[in-house]
């Protein structure tokens, strides 16, 4: 049977050929996540998936959200899924049980919510943004704002977002104008105007809780002076019930490219002068606590590009199978009255598929592998071994956002090639997921912003620990594929992309640091580019070091011919010679040019920062 969304062989090989995540249930906080508890729960998302989140997606795309005298209407479909949804637990997977969560470790929730967000991520956006303001209560609030706030969350029953953004203030947080004065009661009057915000106002829920961002009257200009509160949407008593509006007014909905079935919400904060809000943390300290799930939603943003980009290989891969198109090149040479055969014999629809193949691989390792690094952060009882861990999340995490999204876009665009005219046409669907995935590449940080994360913040981190433990971790898959048959040239090869991204990063550190800063700067996303060029390949080599020894295993025959007839015969033999594959691809045909682009950064060259601005023209 065709796979659809995501390919349960390949999730199945990460979770427990390449990271072995049922190692984490030799710990008490996972004891009852065993291998088969795993597959059950990625064999139920998916069924939940597929059967009812994925006719969403259309439906959804077409019908879009409704607005009406301040309220919001999504599709009438995502009111079957979310209860579904709901009724699944599936909205705080992660999370403690003691709050309405399942406990379970992130690597799993990644590869449920590979599955979630492939079938519609626009409906996704509910539930997750959800999570995110959740995870901020349980982070940052007191015991009585988790009572009052965590478990209706967790469970779904009440909605959650994120209120940022401002005319005046879009990725410049420092410069927000909404303002919070507070009260003889210890809540704060908010006053101020909210843009872009998802899942801001909507009907699945009946209750939306905002955390935030304002500054007390008074407080210092800038970051350092932002504060965060919960301002929910109907104000909640000290018993847990509902009381009145809270004056947190939805003005309007965007009409956007795509993600047509999520809401983003301009909201109006105390209109009226009635809108209150409740501290979350401390005074003065909000960026902070706002940084915590803005990288959790880093991660989700990533999953989100991720998920497009699956789907749409996906989708190519079953098309070029079924779509008859043309004649075998070889066959015509011979043969002018030759058969029309399916378009994936085609050379170049091949290289299509492959590029599709290889980087939706390896971007899954990536994800999944960032959360295995958090799940092995939480379980540590070492402070080193806790920081380690910790580090590498924080270096690879605008990689797993800026990175993985560029890069989902390019799969979505090769998506539509594979179809030609049918790829470009509503009919089908690679058509929607280009359109909804270039949203990712824009919030939560824009890639230009991720990029100028790794190399400002994240190169430096720590002294530069946390780059030196991922080049270390990147190392030990290397010797490992040099003991692995037929792999030593391709450890070489990745080696040497390695050796020379080292030589870049000491480049790019002290020119980021000396007066050529803008120059440096201005190669910052090319810098992200090569880097995630390097660790893709790192994941790719890892794939198959796993792959190689079981091949060998399984087929035993060193003749092309032979091999292939062996191959052909044994599913498992097949999937473990695409992962050679993939490598071999990528390694061949992708990191020559990376090293290229490496030499470019090196001579950082000032054009981009010296052309004066009425040189642009216009």
């Amino acid at each position: 049977m065709a796979q659809v969304i995501a390919d349960r062989r390949d999730v199945d090989f990460v979770l427990h050929e390449q990271l072995k995540v049922e190692e984490l249930s030799k710990h008490k906080k996972y004891a009852e996540f065993s291998k088969k508890t795993i597959d059950m729960i990625i064999t139920e998302a998916r069924n939940l998936a597929i059967k009812e989140i994925l006719p969403t997606q259309k439906a959804g795309d077409e019908e879009g959200c409704k607005f009406e005298d301040g309220k919001v209407m999504v599709p009438e479909s995502f009111h079957r899924a979310y209860k579904l949804f709901r009724e699944g637990e599936w909205v705080a997977m992660m999370e403690d049980p003691e709050w309405g969560g399942q406990g379970m470790p992130v690597t799993v929730s990644l590869a449920a919510s590979d599955y979630f967000n492939g079938a519609n991520y626009a409906f996704m956006m509910y539930p997750g943004l959800t999570l995110g303001a959740g995870s901020l209560v349980n982070e940052f609030g007191t015991e009585k704002q988790k009572e009052l706030f965590l478990r209706k969350m967790y469970s779904g029953e009440w909605g959650g977002t994120m209120l940022l953004t401002e005319p005046e203030a879009g990725s410049d947080v420092g410069a927000l104008t909404t303002s919070a004065v507070k009260n003889d009661d210890g809540t704060y009057s908010i006053t101020g105007n909210k843009i872009f915000i998802s899942s801001g106002e909507h009907d699945l829920v009946e209750n939306i809780i905002h955390p935030v961002l304002a500054r007390i009257e008074g407080a210092p200009a800038g970051t350092k002076g932002i504060s965060l509160f919960i301002v929910p949407k109907i104000w909640v008593n000290d018993d847990g019930s509902l009381g009145e509006s809270n004056d947190a007014v939805c003005t309007g909905i965007e009409e956007k490219m795509g993600i047509h079935g999520n809401s983003t919400c301009s909201l109006m904060l105390g209109g009226k002068g009635k809108c209150r809000g409740f501290l979350l943390g401390e005074e003065n300290k909000g960026m902070r606590a706002m940084f915590h799930m803005m990288n959790e939603a880093r991660l989700l943003v990533g999953m989100q590009g991720f998920a497009c980009a699956t789907s749409s290989y996906l989708n190519a891969l079953n098309y070029a199978r079924e779509r008859v198109q043309g004649k075998n090149l070889l066959m015509q040479l011979s043969d002018p009255n030759a058969p029309s055969v399916p378009i994936i014999e085609h050379p170049d629809v091949r290289r299509q598929l492959l590029t599709m193949k290889t980087y939706v691989e390896g971007m899954r390792s990536l994800l999944y592998y960032v959360g295995l690094c958090q799940d092995k952060a939480n379980l540590s009882d070492n402070p080193e071994d806790r920081l380690r861990y910790e580090g590498l999340v924080e270096v690879l995490t605008p990689i797993a956002k800026g990175y993985v999204t560029d890069k989902s876009f390019e799969i979505c665009s090769h998506g539509i090639q594979v179809y030609g005219g049918y790829g470009y046409i509503r009919e089908f669907p690679q058509e929607q997921l280009l359109r909804d995935c270039r949203i990712t590449m824009i919030y939560e940080g824009t890639n230009g912003i991720q990029a100028m994360d790794l190399l400002g913040r994240k190169l430096r981190m720590n002294g530069g620990k946390p780059v030196m433990d991922l080049i270390e971790e990147g190392g030990k898959i290397i010797a490992a594929a040099r003991e692995a048959h037929g792999l030593s040239d391709l450890a070489d090869r990745v080696e040497k992309a390695v050796e020379k991204l080292s030589e870049v990063g000491i480049h790019m550190g002290k020119t980021s640091m000396s007066f050529k800063a803008l120059n440096a700067f201005a190669f910052a996303h090319p810098f992200m580019e090569v880097c995630g060029d390097v660790v893709m390949a790192w994941m790719l080599l890892w794939r198959a070091t796993v792959a190689a020894p079981k091949l060998e295993k399984l087929v035993g025959a060193t003749d092309f011919w032979e091999r292939r007839e062996e191959v052909e015969k044994n599913k498992n033999a097949a999937f473990y010679e695409g992962q050679l594959k993939s490598a071999e691809f990528f390694i061949h045909n992708v990191l020559p040019t990376t090293l290229g682009k490496m030499d470019v950064i090196l001579e950082t060259n000032s054009a981009a920062v010296d052309i004066p601005d009425v040189s642009f023209g216009g």
